[in-house]
């Protein structure tokens, strides 16, 4: 027959091997968080430094381009010339802003591999208990 103070040094190894396994899942959680974060960091890092580019440089073309409108129609028809770029430009603004503002409103959710992984401990706990 199995005494009372066996039965509860038996309860309290298994409390101590179910709080060991929870404390080694929400590590290796926190792990694939901080993994996730670096790579999420250096991918805005570098599409951030991309688009900076890209914008400084079109925006040394549009400058160019304006110029060469301005030269071009002086002696006839420069106000026109020069109000028709300011619309497109105008325009082409609105027309990034608002597929950024798309893009972000339809963004993917942050984490997946993290919250695919809580899950499926989520689960694994279920059938458990």
């Amino acid at each position: 027959m199995i005494s009372e103070s066996q039965e509860h040094t038996a309860s309290h190894g298994t409390l101590r091997r179910i709080a060991s396994g929870l404390i080694a899942i929400v590590q290796t959680r926190l792990e694939l968080i901080g993994i996730e974060l670096a790579e999420e960091k250096d991918r805005l890092l570098v599409s951030l430094f991309i688009g900076l580019a890209g914008m400084l440089l079109s925006l040394m073309a549009l400058i160019t381009l304006t110029a060469l409108v301005a030269v071009a129609f002086w002696d006839t028809y420069r106000w026109q010339a020069l109000a028709i770029l300011t619309l497109a430009y105008a325009i082409a603004a609105l027309a990034c802003g608002l597929k950024a503002f798309s893009r972000l409103r339809d963004a993917p959710p942050i984490f997946p591999a993290t919250l695919a992984e809580l899950e499926k401990d989520r689960a694994a706990l279920k059938r458990t208990l």
